[in-house]
Formats: structure tokens, C-alpha cells, sequence
């Protein structure tokens, strides 16, 4: 709630994904102003996220929930490698990684 220089556990950093889905599920009528809107999403005017693929979600473009992105869309395994820029949130984005590698059997 506090911000990323009061986590204590690096593992938080990699595997903590309850900022994204709390994000996610957030009641879109409540403002950034309202005291109902978390805390730890009002440390920063925008959050980058990555290390939960949107290809969880059926999705292979980034996503936003409140003001949370994540751009992750899947390339450690069969997804598309994505850039966005964040001023206007333009993004690129790669061809499908696995057609890259057919005969990698490590992550496909």
C-alpha cells in the first residue's frame, strides 16, 4: 500500500499479482478522487506491469485496468513481443513468437 521501497520480499516484485487483478475488477464508477479508491494505486499517475500475460485474459494486446497497464502479452512463450509508448500509448508489436521457433520445445 505504500509503494514498491517499503516491499520486503523480492518475490513481491515477480509473483505478487493483486495489484493487476484488483485493477482489473475495480468498480469503474468510482473516481481517483473518491476515498473508496485504493491506496496503492494512487501512489503513481500510471503503473507499467508485466510478468502476468494478457493471454491469461484471452487477450494478445495490452490491457488497462484503473491505471494499471500491462504489457506483458505472452512473448516468454507463445505470444507476440510488445512496446508501448506510454505518452500515447501507441504500441508494436512482433508476430506470434512461437512461429519464430517452431521446433522450441522449452516454452511452446
Amino acid at each position: 500500500m505504500h509503494g514498491p521501497q517499503k516491499e520486503f520480499h523480492l518475490s513481491n516484485f515477480t509473483w505478487d499479482r493483486t495489484l493487476w487483478e484488483m485493477a482489473l475488477t475495480m468498480d469503474k464508477r468510482i473516481k481517483k478522487d473518491s476515498l473508496l479508491f485504493p491506496k496503492r494505486l494512487q501512489i503513481f499517475n500510471e503503473i507499467y506491469i508485466g510478468h502476468t500475460p494478457t493471454l491469461y485474459y484471452n487477450v494478445d494486446i495490452p490491457m488497462q485496468g484503473c491505471n494499471v497497464w500491462n504489457i506483458d502479452t505472452g512473448a516468454g512463450f507463445t505470444g507476440k513481443l510488445t512496446v508501448m509508448d506510454i505518452n500515447n500509448k501507441q504500441y508494436w508489436q512482433s508476430d506470434f513468437v512461437k512461429n519464430f521457433y517452431p521446433h522450441e520445445t522449452g516454452r511452446n
